[in-house]
């Protein structure tokens, strides 16, 4: 169960984090090796999240910060095009939203901390929109891998909507996951490798500062 503080917590947060926009791109990662990729941590006990909560430039870079966060991959998920491309994904027409799967180990960070970062750290009110990014792409979602963590995200949204921690309801979508289509190369780290690139300062960097504020216990 989310303990006040923690609700406290998101409550700030929402106020104070923004949106995110994209650019333009052209290599893709394929998404069998993705597969395989996650099978093989399976085997080591490690699991993996996806969520959609804004352009994934901002919301990769947060979920590196985390303590028991393997890896983050930036990607397309839940459309019904085949290999998007990120300009396809931009014109909201495949049905895609951007979206990062997070690999993390559950001995150190749990599926409950993800969501509550999840939410924390953008806003779930608005329908298919972050900010300035408008577009089914930027929608809110969660993308179930198990019936555990459906349930988790389901009572999770119950909890803030029963409280009114945002004052209206959570718009944010519980879906099972499907095919993930993982962003081309120079999406993936896009912060860690663009930090001096004008939005990363204005846009993420103030993002990240609330985050190490709020969330000392949780990060690397």
């Amino acid at each position: 169960m989310i303990k006040t503080k923690a609700m406290k917590t998101i409550f700030v947060l929402l106020i104070s984090f923004g949106a995110l926009s994209c650019q333009s791109s052209d290599k893709k990662i394929s998404a069998e090796k993705n597969k395989a990729i996650n099978t093989m941590n399976e085997q080591k006990g490690l699991q993996v999240a996806t969520v959609a909560g804004g352009c994934f430039w901002c919301t990769e870079a947060l979920f590196l910060e985390l303590k028991g966060v393997k890896k983050v991959v930036s990607g397309y998920t839940g459309g019904m095009v085949k290999n998007p491309t990120y300009k396809e994904v931009c014109t909201g027409t495949t049905g895609h939203a951007e979206a990062i799967e997070i690999t993390f180990d559950p001995g150190q960070i749990s599926y409950e901390d993800i969501l509550e970062v999840f939410f924390a750290t953008h806003d779930p009110t608005t329908l298919n929109r972050q900010g300035a990014d408008v577009g089914t792409q930027y929608r809110s979602e969660i993308f179930y891998h198990d019936d555990a963590q459906k349930k988790a995200a389901e009572n999770f949204i119950k909890l803030l909507n029963d409280q009114n921690i945002y004052g209206k309801n959570v718009v944010t979508k519980v879906s099972q996951a499907t095919t993930f289509y993982p962003a081309e190369d120079y999406h993936q780290d896009y912060y860690n490798q663009n930090k001096s690139q004008p939005y990363c300062m204005a846009v993420i960097n103030p993002k990240l500062d609330k985050l190490r504020k709020n969330y000392k216990s949780m990060l690397k």
